[in-house]
């Protein structure tokens, strides 16, 4: 896609969905947009946006893509253990009352849950309430059903925590509880303002497809939403440089905590 096209599909980007492209990456979401185009069967972006003004299913698919949804429950291990056994526990003996969670870019579902299950294991008495936000509307619906997850979806549970939260077969469904203990909300993280005093806000492989003006606003963001002593929890290949400015500290691999 040359650089022309390029400025005019995200000029029919954000005037259709309110989608800013500008905030993303170019190379990555040109793949990206190339790959649907070859997809659609369309020999050209006006053909295709011409399309989805009279379909409202295509139009809904296509807004669904410009996002990116690549998750699965405890997806690195490693460093929910941390958030188990170093981050939590910490949050936990300096909260006065509930804890105050988000699961920012939260996809179809699969990390808020992880995270409700680690809470009903470790900390089962304590409150806490715990919002997840993304902006792709077919993800959020599959997130509030609690499913159907695939078992490649689920294969970070043991087979006592799938017994235990999950539905016996696959495809799979968590149950009520966990579903009641989740506030699913659509969210723009670029464009909507974010609410304040979370203990833990869990952001994991989303920014990075985001341009470094982008990164930046965000992780100021994310900063002005923690309490002070909150934690930022990010992937596993995201590394937050300079957090002194964003007033954070590096509080082990993927963990940042508010001065």
């Amino acid at each position: 896609m040359d650089a022309d096209v390029y400025t005019q599909v995200k000029t029919s980007i954000k005037r259709i969905f309110k989608i800013d492209l500008e905030h993303y990456k170019d190379e990555q979401m040109k793949r990206r947009l190339d790959s649907w185009l070859v997809r659609s069967r369309m020999s050209s972006w006006k053909d295709y946006f011409q399309w989805i003004t009279t379909d409202a299913a295509e139009l809904d698919r296509f807004r669904n893509y410009l996002t990116i949804n690549v998750t699965e429950f405890l997806r690195d291990p490693a460093r929910w253990e941390t958030l188990r056994c170093e981050v939590l526990p910490s949050l936990l003996k300096n909260s006065t009352g509930g804890l105050k969670l988000w699961s920012a870019g939260c996809s179809v579902g699969a990390e808020a849950y992880s995270l409700a299950i680690m809470l009903a294991e470790e900390a089962p008495t304590h409150k806490y309430s715990l919002l997840a936000t993304d902006l792709d509307r077919g993800a959020l619906l599959k997130a509030q059903a609690g499913g159907p997850y695939s078992a490649d979806d689920v294969r970070g549970l043991s087979l006592a925590q799938r017994g235990r939260y999950l539905t016996p077969l696959a495809p799979f469904f968590v149950n009520q509880a966990l579903k009641k203990s989740i506030r699913f909300e659509e969210h723009d993280l670029l464009l909507d303002r974010f609410e304040s005093g979370f203990d833990l806000v869990i952001c994991r492989n989303v920014v990075i497809y985001f341009t470094a003006e982008a990164k930046e606003k965000l992780y100021a963001k994310f900063s002005a939403a923690l309490r002070p002593g909150g934690v930022l929890f990010v992937g596993g290949t995201e590394i937050i440089s300079s957090p002194a400015k964003y007033g954070l500290q590096n509080f082990g691999i993927s963990f940042y905590r508010k001065v």
